[in-house]
């Protein structure tokens, strides 16, 4: 692996849309994310009504890499060789004697030492992205009231999340207005969305002025992704990209053969024809990184182009483009916003803050009391001793599959093209290829163990 990263030195500069190129106000879309599901299972489903009221002390208990074992409705928080450092039954801490006495200091039941593990099947659900994590603190809380009015176990309410997220998000939802998410982000965007900042528009137009082949990858729709694009970069957005792929259905996007995911063309936003192969540029659904690649050889007029990909979710972003298709990662990493300093780094007008927030909630990016750091924890999981830290598997993940992670698009805007990242690699230090700085918690990277 190299251990330097520049821009200049790629053909083609890839974009994930939702948190990665459009970022979302956070406390605001987590609470409409939270809602549109508990809405559906109480009304839908026959769910507890306590479930629809939120405190912002809840929202603690949301923290990216948590595991759900969907058989027995413990989240967990799993170091990098599998063993489990935290754990809870809902939303319930457990203590440190149930700890052991559950897990002991074996591996977790479904681990595996491969860093690009499943994240998700038919028995656990891992929480990666900013979209799911809302889910996290909802499923927490169901297993609290299934637990408290029978005890159950198994617990059975996964395909109950299932039939909220196809009720929500299902391909028609946008232009039917249906469920509770789109026709709120269509009614009031500006109190969900970050338009762009003027520094990040330059920087699209200065990749693309010097010769970059620019591509959005979205797995959103082709609706909701126009919306968004507006909203963010402008009516004239698509003059920014050569290409555009909507309902790409990552990570199979990356994974899967042709055969299984055609290209599609699109009219009125309504799927077409499936294509034998991607002949031109265009804005397309589905499709899959070989014929993609294909194309890019010959608009480059290179046998090997190098694409960089740009995203948020280790599962359907980073670790796929990376595995598969060998192209360079940057992941969008909001847990590097304003850590430092404790003061998040935010684009938003003064006359915005506090338009829309009742009591304050944590941030979905900030420490979480009950799961610690995203990054490391000690392996008992209660007492931070130097000789006992490690790093966390989501942490492990990030080096072994990031080129470099960056807390957003805008910190690196306003750098030349040709700024050489120090990028992660076998010959670099696990944090090197933090931008601009390593968290602060890995700053005495040297005292962590790996147990």
């Amino acid at each position: 692996m190299a251990q330097h990263f520049s821009l200049a030195a790629c053909d083609v500069v890839g974009f994930d849309l939702d948190h990665t190129l459009c970022r979302y106000n956070l406390p605001e879309s987590a609470r409409l994310i939270y809602n549109s599901f508990a809405q559906f299972l109480v009304k839908e489903k026959g769910y507890d009504k306590e479930l629809l009221t939120v405190t912002p002390e809840d929202w603690d208990f949301c923290c990216k890499g948590l595991a759900l074992d969907l058989e027995d409705g413990n989240f967990i928080k799993l170091a990098d060789n599998g063993t489990v450092l935290r754990a809870s039954h809902g939303t319930k801490m457990l203590a440190p004697e149930v700890l052991a006495e559950e897990y002991g200091r074996k591996g977790w039941k479904h681990f595996t030492p491969d860093p690009g593990m499943a994240c998700r099947s038919g028995k656990y659900y891992f929480y990666d992205n900013y979209f799911d994590l809302p889910g996290a603190l909802l499923c927490a809380r169901v297993v609290d009231s299934l637990t408290k009015s029978n005890g159950q176990k198994p617990f059975d309410f996964w395909k109950d999340i299932v039939a909220g997220i196809q009720h929500n998000y299902k391909m028609s939802a946008f232009k039917e207005n249906c469920g509770i998410y789109f026709p709120e982000i269509k009614r009031d965007p500006g109190r969900y969305l970050h338009t762009c900042p003027e520094s990040v528009k330059k920087w699209l137009r200065q990749l693309k002025n010097a010769g970059k082949i620019l591509m959005l990858i979205t797995s959103s729709h082709s609706d909701y992704c126009r919306l968004l694009c507006e909203y963010i970069l402008g009516n004239d957005f698509e003059y920014l990209f050569d290409i555009v792929i909507t309902n790409a259905l990552k990570p199979g996007f990356f994974s899967h053969l042709p055969s299984q995911r055609p290209f599609r063309t699109l009219e009125n936003d309504e799927e077409q024809e499936a294509l034998p192969s991607l002949d031109k540029p265009g804005w397309y659904s589905q499709g899959n990184a070989v014929h993609l690649y294909e194309l890019l050889k010959k608009m480059t007029g290179k046998p090997e182009p190098k694409v960089v990909y740009f995203g948020d979710s280790m599962h359907s972003d980073i670790f796929p483009a990376c595995h598969y298709s060998n192209w360079e990662t940057v992941l969008i990493l909001e847990e590097l916003r304003g850590d430092r300093d404790g003061k998040p780094e935010d684009s938003e007008p003064l006359e915005k803050k506090g338009k829309y927030e009742g009591p304050k909630a944590k941030p979905l990016n900030r420490l979480s009391k009950k799961w610690g750091s995203f990054f490391i924890d000690s392996v008992s999981g209660l007492e931070n001793t130097e000789d006992s830290l490690v790093y966390t598997w989501s942490c492990k993940r990030i080096s072994a599959y990031s080129t470099i992670a960056i807390p957003s698009i805008e910190a690196i805007a306003e750098l030349p093209l040709d700024y050489k990242f120090t990028s992660f690699s076998s010959n670099n230090s696990k944090t090197a290829g933090y931008y601009p700085n390593p968290p602060l918690v890995l700053s005495n990277d040297g005292k962590l163990t790996t147990k």
